[in-house]
């Protein structure tokens, strides 16, 4: 009996590991054609994507995995059948089983036109931010705004079609909890900002100016060095929006995008990046093909990203440590910029169009737009047509600014022409988790910012390892962080951090 047990589970790693691979190649792909493709070659990726689409969905749904799972694990009521198996093999049983249905609700047509449609659609997105207008992508978003439409009707919700689709990128997520929980950050933040907006306030003149590229490409290099960021297993790349692309721990890759004015965008995009790419680095390879080898949520990726862009790289022991190198690469733009003024201006809030760019402050603003028009396109209450009006008057409400064009305003993402829907909300849970993960990891670390500002950053890449990366999906987003943190998950830690960092920043008392 162990000996069947063995061999059905040595198939689904095998299957599995088939499967990993595919999707792999077909994230190679989106890699070259962000980066290198010619652009005249759209239309035939889009056919090789939805080709390996199709490929990789037999797969996930085909009858060897299904017999070798359904004998494991009752599929229906999720309850584990084989005997003598660890604890990790049960999680991955559970992992497998939930892939397994979701594939399973999803034609296989439909999962081939979902790629070759997307495919077509980022090249349509670039295309029309380049040219500033939505009117040129309008059609290729009404064409994914009724797939993600069915998609939700496919695998099936209790409560609201976008539930489905947040399921895909934030496995157990919902719309009613997190409408609730973007409420309270909405509150929170708009009260913060207006505090913040009476305050004297920071001079930031000096970050924007003239930068060359290769000078920013060369820092950016050094600061991933300095990250345990390995150039053997990945590489740096410029791309028209900033991405993480991973096909395996030993080839995962990054790009930035560089603005000749403004030095901090490439930068931060770079440490963003860098987070991502440093989670994939730190799966156990072992595991590879098998759930255990997978990161557990885009929640909980974006919580890696978070981490080292704004804890560790806003933080005044990094920039102690590395502002002086800054100044060696740029001497005429930092030459006599204090420390604490180069802190402060970093760190500077201001209501901005662009998203990446954004304060840790008005963040999650942007991110509750994004949440909030992509459910009225889901329900329907909003026509893709309206897009552009409606995007500016919610900026308008939440950040007292409106976008001069598409490129700044509703063009400036790329999701929605991946077909990213549900995708946003992990922005601000990623924000969310770092918080509750960098409580526990300064309680282990006391002295982390002393580290930094001396030179030593890999104790934290180690921790964010030991404590997250090496589990793979053993447990869910919500579990891990009750693991670490001893507490349930809320929002918070996240407030406590915002209104005790930036309190200090701009000299608000309390209840001011």
């Amino acid at each position: 009996m162990k000996s069947k047990v063995n061999n059905h589970y040595q198939q689904l790693q095998t299957i599995g590991t088939k499967i990993k691979t595919l999707t792999g190649i077909s994230h190679l792909l989106d890699w070259d054609q962000e980066t290198y493709m010619p652009a005249g070659a759209v239309e035939n990726r889009s056919m090789q994507m939805k080709t390996l689409a199709g490929v990789i969905h037999e797969a996930k749904t085909g009858r060897k995995f299904a017999h070798a799972l359904s004998n494991l694990i009752d599929i229906e009521k999720k309850t584990i059948l084989a005997k003598g198996l660890s604890d990790k093999q049960k999680a991955a049983l559970r992992e497998w089983r939930h892939d397994y249905v979701k594939a399973k609700a999803l034609p296989k047509g439909f999962v081939e036109e979902f790629a070759k449609t997307s495919s077509q659609a980022i090249s349509a997105w670039r295309d029309a931010k380049n040219k500033n207008s939505f009117a040129h992508f309008s059609p290729y978003l009404d064409k994914i705004v009724a797939m993600a439409r069915k998609k939700a009707d496919l695998l099936k919700f209790k409560e609201h079609p976008y539930d489905a689709l947040l399921d895909e990128y934030e496995p157990g997520a919902l719309t009613s909890k997190i409408g609730q929980l973007f409420l309270n950050l909405k509150t929170f933040s708009q009260k913060l900002l207006k505090k913040i907006q009476k305050a004297k306030e920071i001079d930031d003149r000096f970050l924007f100016g003239k930068f060359s590229e290769d000078k920013q490409l060369s820092f950016s290099h050094l600061l991933l060095q300095q990250l345990g960021y390995d150039l053997r297993h990945g590489r740096l790349d410029l791309s028209t929006h900033p991405f993480s692309s991973s096909s395996h721990p030993t080839d995962s890759r990054i790009t930035t995008r560089v603005n000749p004015s403004s030095l901090m965008d490439c930068l931060f995009a770079v440490l963003h990046e860098a987070g991502h790419a440093l989670y994939e680095m730190g799966l156990p390879v072992e595991h590879y093909g098998s759930p255990l080898g997978d990161s557990i949520s885009l929640g909980m990726h974006e919580s890696q990203s978070r981490f080292w862009e704004t804890r560790i790289g806003q933080s005044k022991g990094y920039w102690k440590h590395n502002l002086p190198l800054l100044k060696q690469h740029f001497p005429a733009q930092f030459d006599g910029i204090s420390l604490e003024k180069f802190y402060q201006a970093i760190n500077k809030v201001e209501p901005n169009l662009i998203r990446i760019a954004s304060d840790e402050v008005t963040y999650s603003l942007h991110i509750i737009l994004r949440f909030e028009l992509e459910k009225a396109l889901i329900e329907g209450s909003l026509n893709v047509r309206d897009i552009p009006e409606a995007w500016n008057a919610r900026v308008q409400e939440l950040l007292g600014i409106t976008p001069k064009d598409d490129a700044t305003g509703c063009l400036q993402d790329i999701h929605w022409s991946m077909g990213g829907f549900g995708y946003f909300p992990t922005y601000t849970l990623g924000n969310l988790y770092a918080a509750s993960f960098f409580e526990t990891f300064s309680q282990d670390h006391p002295d982390w910012e002393e580290q930094i500002a001396s030179g030593n950053f890999l104790f934290i890449k180690e921790w964010l390892k030991e404590n997250i990366h090496k589990f793979g999906r053993h447990y869910s987003a919500q579990e891990l962080l009750k693991n670490i943190t001893g507490k349930q998950f809320t929002e918070g830690p996240f407030i406590a951090y915002l209104s005790g960092k930036y309190g200090e920043l701009y000299g608000l008392k309390q209840g001011h």
